[in-house]
Order: C-alpha cells, then structure tokens, then sequence
C-alpha cells in the first residue's frame, strides 16, 4: 500500500459510479456512507461500511477528510448463504410439485433461467431479476391440490377436468398471498398470472395487456417454451422451429409482444440453457399435466 493508490484493493464488482457519487458528495462538504467491497492480497473479496466525513477549516474550506471504517465481512457473507439456502430450497420445494404430476426437475430450473434473460433484457432492476428468478420455480406449486386422477391423467383431459387444473393459478396464489417477503410476493403473483394471455384470453382472471403483471407475462413465455419443447404422454417435444413459429403467431396474443421480440433477439441465450438442462438420465416419465 505505502507509496501506492488506493484503487488497488477496489474489487471489479464495485461500479464506478459508486465512487463518483461518494466524491461529489463529500466535496459538496457533505458526509457520505455506502458500502465498498474490497479485495485483499490474496484477491479474496472483504466488505467494509465506510462513512467519509469533510473536515472544513475556518473559511469553510475542506482542510481533509476522516473515514470510519467498519469491517463487515462476516454478515455479508452470512447473508449471501442464506439466500443460496433460500433459492436451493425454493427450487426443491417447485421440483416437489413437479415431480407429483410426473415432470422433470429440469423444467423449473430452465423457466427460471428463461425469466432471468428475459427479466434482464426487459430492462429490470436487480432486485426484480433476483425476485422473478428465485420465485419462478413455484409457478406451478398449486398442483399440489390437483387429485392425482387428474394430475396424472394419461392423454389430454375433459372440459370437467381442465376446470379443476385451471384451480392451480388460484391455490398456489393463496399459499402465497399474505406473505410480507418480496420473493414470496413474487411468488403469489407469478402463481396467479402466468396463464393469462395478453389478449385477455388468460385464466384466472382474463387480465389483459400490461394489467398482466411483467412477472407473469416473463414467466408465461418461458413456461410456454420449455414446456413445448419437453415430451409429454399425449405429444412428442416440438422441434425449436415449430415452436418459433407458434411464438410468431401468438405474438400481441398469447404473449408480450415486447418479450416475444427479445427472446428471438436473444434466442442464442435460450438455447444455451436449453442445451445446458437437459433431460437425460432422467427417469421421471412424462405428464399430460402440463396446465
């Protein structure tokens, strides 16, 4: 450090807008507080929460300033466990439902990925991407309550049947509903909205448009696209073609016309988790239960 910058132990992950902003805080004489991560000697990452006081002299003069440093470490690390353990457990709960109604536990991670590019290239804030991400997984967390005469049913089902699988947006929205956690929040919505349809011929509710909240609307597309190109007992998995064109008809109906365009702009992303989860080895058969 002696004789040297500062910069050196700045770790790549910090933006440089964080230090631009702190600079033109304490030269405007004002005290600025945030958190800088940091790397050591060994490139291992350290956190520290600095405030940075101004110490003005008799003309009002910035004369130097003086930084309080506190090492915190540990609770960020802490923090990052327990929101591993929160999306592993998240992603097992969502493969618990899918693997009652007989589907791969791939499905739920690949929906999850699909809505994270698609999160991402919508322009979304951090948290939003980190929510829908971790959240998507229980998109389907309602079939719990579907019996398993339907949820296993061999073949397509019946008018009678489809009313009660359509029960699932509802049942896993109420698991959901009256959490003050913002990924659970996540998860109530997603639950409720994924299968309504941008022209309003959706279930439960019919939302139209933009009155469909943008997590359901990612997840619907992503759901749509694995779910296509994945086998099931009444249908073989469509070729990507096929299911490209699917997405350009129903592009301004079924889906987000915005998000049907950034999935083909993107369309090397998707392919590279499709390619990436794949189903073999797999001894879970497939489920007529795709609702």
């Amino acid at each position: 450090m002696i004789g040297k910058s500062h910069s050196i132990v700045r770790h790549p992950d910090m933006s440089s807008e964080v230090f631009r902003e702190m600079w033109k805080t304490i030269l405007n004489k004002l005290p600025w507080t945030g958190i800088v991560k940091n790397r050591k000697k060994d490139g291992s990452p350290y956190w520290v929460k600095v405030t940075i006081n101004p110490i003005l002299d008799h003309n009002d003069e910035i004369e130097e300033f003086i930084a309080i440093r506190n090492d915190i470490t540990e609770t960020i690390l802490l923090h990052e466990e327990l929101g591993k353990t929160q999306q592993d457990m998240i992603i097992r709960i969502g493969e618990v439902g899918e693997t009652r109604s007989r589907e791969t536990g791939h499905h739920v991670r690949r929906v999850a990925e699909y809505s994270r590019i698609l999160a991402t290239r919508y322009g979304l804030s951090e948290e939003e991407i980190r929510n829908l991400t971790n959240a998507s997984p229980m998109h389907d967390i309602g079939k719990i309550g579907i019996p398993d005469s339907i949820l296993q049913k061999v073949g397509p089902l019946d008018d009678a049947e489809w009313e009660v699988m359509r029960t699932h947006s509802e049942t896993g929205y109420r698991f959901f509903k009256d959490s003050d956690s913002p990924l659970l929040k996540a998860a109530a919505i997603i639950t409720y909205e994924h299968h309504e349809k941008w022209d309003g011929s959706g279930y439960p509710r019919g939302l139209k448009g933009e009155a469909i909240h943008i997590f359901g609307r990612i997840t619907a597309l992503a759901d749509v696209f694995d779910a296509l190109g994945s086998d099931r007992c009444y249908k073989k998995a469509w070729e990507n073609e096929r299911i490209f064109e699917l997405f350009r008809q129903e592009r301004g109906k079924h889906f987000d016309p915005i998000l049907v365009d950034l999935f083909f702009k993107h369309l090397d992303e998707f392919l590279a988790i499709q390619s990436y989860y794949t189903e073999t080895g797999n001894e879970r058969g497939p489920t007529s239960a795709d609702a």
